[in-house]
């Protein structure tokens, strides 16, 4: 069976960013990345687990020749920082605040 041609197979790369102690990351890291069956199945389990999914082909680009489990370069700053407050709002419109509880 022929394989479809390079470009019209899935790529992913999966983000994850924790600034809290103990990981205290200083920016986002690189944590899986993927192309062909290993980005489907990536896919897979972040809609199965919620997680947010968004498409950027130029953002994955830069992503793509980075090293896993490193944090991104600065130059990618603004792109990811895009990308994570579209996915913050989204969040937000999902699954609104509650209202504060009054005494």
């Amino acid at each position: 069976m022929a394989r479809p041609p390079a470009s019209s197979r899935p790529r992913v790369a999966a983000l994850s960013y924790r600034p809290e102690a103990p990981f205290q990351d200083a920016a986002p890291r690189l944590v899986a990345k993927g192309q062909g069956l290993l980005a489907e199945r990536m896919l897979e389990l972040a809609k199965q687990h919620g997680v947010p999914i968004t498409r950027d082909p130029d953002l994955l680009s830069a992503l793509e020749p980075l090293d896993l489990n490193k944090l991104i370069p600065p130059e990618l700053f603004q792109a990811v920082a895009v990308t994570l407050a579209a996915i913050y709002r989204a969040n937000q419109q999902l699954n609104p605040p509650l209202p504060a509880a009054h005494d």
